[in-house]
């Protein structure tokens, strides 16, 4: 499961970047802590970095139990396009919102065959045994 670690630790680091891309907005834009609203581009980091935690709480325990179910290299090719689709969709979200949705899909995809191909061989390994 080395590949799956790699991919785990990969999206913790992206999401630990976009923790200081909001610092730094916050600064730049002089929104003072804790307030999260203020000047609009500082928003949009905010939103970009709390999507992405929303988004790891699903992905995360879908890439662990895909990994072990069906098969790390599958899960971990699935996870690296997750990790694209959401470089994607703070590149796109942060320079204009409505642009989001090829990140958004890109990501999200692969998070849901995750949970579905997971959840089917789990299934499929309970009936079998």
């Amino acid at each position: 499961m080395e590949l799956v670690s790699i991919i785990t630790l990969l999206a913790i680091f992206q999401f630990w970047i976009l923790g200081g891309l909001v610092g730094r907005a916050r600064g730049k834009y002089g929104v003072k802590a804790p307030q999260t609203a203020g000047d609009e581009h500082f928003e949009r980091w905010f939103r970009v970095h709390y999507n992405t935690l929303e988004k790891l709480i699903v992905f995360l325990p879908a890439l662990w139990l895909f990994g072990y179910y069906v098969g790390q290299y599958y899960a971990a090719a699935l996870g690296a396009v997750y990790l694209i689709g959401r470089v994607l969709y703070a590149v796109s979200y942060v320079r204009e919102p409505s642009s989001r949705a090829l990140g958004t899909l890109i990501s999200e995809l692969p998070t849901l065959i995750m949970v579905l191909g997971g959840l089917i061989a789990v299934v499929i390994q309970f009936f079998s045994a």
